[in-house]
């Protein structure tokens, strides 16, 4: 063989070698485009599923050399907030397998505490969940009442509470919790809400699993809804819920928030369907502080733009903000309604004398929770400072709705 010939093979096999011996995805290897769409993304969650061989990504690098926390979860679903991107354009960010130092110590950290667990970010409170019932805070509560299975407090960025607990004139609210209310159940009513009655009740049964991160942070739990109607205790409805609240979170104009998610997966816990006639109310609700008690103490803003709470009550919205004045600060909480949420936009019921707010789709007409057809809510809640913009509650709601489109190059 020809000198040079034998030469040229031996480069062939070093860089075959080479090639062979290269992990399937270096750094950098793969990058992720996202495409905003018709949605202008101001601090957007954006969510994709990578392949077993990406899952050890740690952060993202933009086209200007910014880095970006990514958190994958066991299942492969990959989570970051795009710091912004206007309608109609898109980005390009790598993948990069090492979490560089600049992230270190951010993110949301999730902590059992007795029976609470608790979601915070930097050191700040965003909102809490009653695992296990806690002890009743008032003689005047009798133990019919003692409940777990819901968020509170839940936290504005200066550290107010937006949410009450066991007011005085509905004893049975809590934060934000999801009972029913008007029901059928095996031809008896149960109700799940009005807990003093004995009709019913909704139980904490188990934590499934809670989580930290760079991204979110969150737990799954479950609850049982009881009917007390019949001769002995019978489990209704299984429901699981799973929370993830978000870091950073930041509205359109710039202002700080706290950003969490709530999906509830409601399922029969037997043969018997669970009926629910046309009301007024039942389903999700949230209680807002005990300093917005009264007609002129809590605001309420919906997606329609209506302010007057007695005309946006029984209407439909997209969603609705409750708030008022806490140690002196406005502040507040929106809800958003997920557009594949059950008969959405959902009707809502807006109190006319306390600070209580809940999508109700029962006022629309009776239906069903049947077996084998799980019935799934999905709402986004959003927690801030100062007056409620419709415009950048619009956005956030955009944003919510239409996420963005996330394609994966591994080149």
């Amino acid at each position: 063989m020809h000198p040079a010939s034998s030469l040229w093979l031996q480069f062939v096999f070093i860089i075959a070698a080479m090639v062979l011996s290269a992990p399937q995805h270096s750094m950098g290897a793969a990058s992720l485009t996202v495409e905003a769409g018709s949605v202008s993304r101001r601090a957007s969650i954006v969510t994709t599923i990578l392949p077993t061989s990406l899952r050890g990504i740690q952060y993202l690098r933009t086209a200007d050399g910014k880095t970006i926390p990514i958190q994958v979860s066991e299942d492969g679903e990959a989570a970051f907030i795009l710091e912004e991107l206007g309608s109609g354009k898109s980005a390009r960010l790598e993948l990069f397998p090492a979490s560089p130092e600049a992230h270190a110590g951010t993110g949301i950290q999730t902590t059992r505490e007795g029976r609470k667990l608790k979601l915070n970010s930097a050191g700040r409170s965003i909102i809490e969940y009653q695992a296990d019932p806690a002890e009743l805070p008032r003689p005047d509560l009798t133990q019919i009442y003692q409940r777990g299975g819901y968020l509170h407090p839940i936290f504005s960025p200066s550290g107010r509470p937006v949410t009450d607990d066991y007011p005085s004139n509905h004893k049975h609210h809590h934060g934000i919790w999801f009972p029913w209310t008007k029901t059928e159940f095996e031809g008896r009513h149960p109700d799940f809400w009005n807990m003093g009655d004995g009709l019913g009740r909704v139980e904490f049964v188990a934590m499934d699993k809670h989580w930290s991160g760079s991204v979110h942070g969150g737990f799954r739990a479950r609850h049982r809804f009881i009917d007390l109607t019949g001769e002995t205790p019978k489990a209704a409805l299984n429901e699981e819920w799973e929370v993830r609240a978000y870091n950073p979170g930041r509205l359109s104009g710039g202002r700080p928030c706290h950003v969490f998610d709530l999906v509830s997966t409601q399922q029969c816990a037997g043969p018997g369907a669970l009926k629910l006639p046309q009301y007024h109310y039942g389903g999700l609700g949230i209680r807002g502080h005990g300093d917005w008690n009264g007609e002129s103490n809590a605001f309420f803003l919906t997606s329609e733009g209506e302010t007057n709470r007695l005309k946006g009550n029984e209407t439909r919205g997209r969603w609705c903000h409750i708030g008022g004045v806490v140690e002196g600060m406005r502040t507040g909480i929106a809800i958003l309604c997920h557009p594949g949420n059950f008969r959405a936009p959902q009707p809502m019921r807006l109190h006319p004398g306390e600070p209580f707010f809940c999508f109700a789709p029962q006022q629309l007409g009776e239906f069903e929770i049947t077996p084998g057809k799980p019935y799934i809510s999905r709402y986004r809640f959003v927690a801030f400072d100062g007056l409620p913009d419709r415009a950048e509650l619009d956005q956030a709601w955009n944003d919510y709705a239409q996420p963005a489109n996330v394609t994966l190059d591994l080149r």
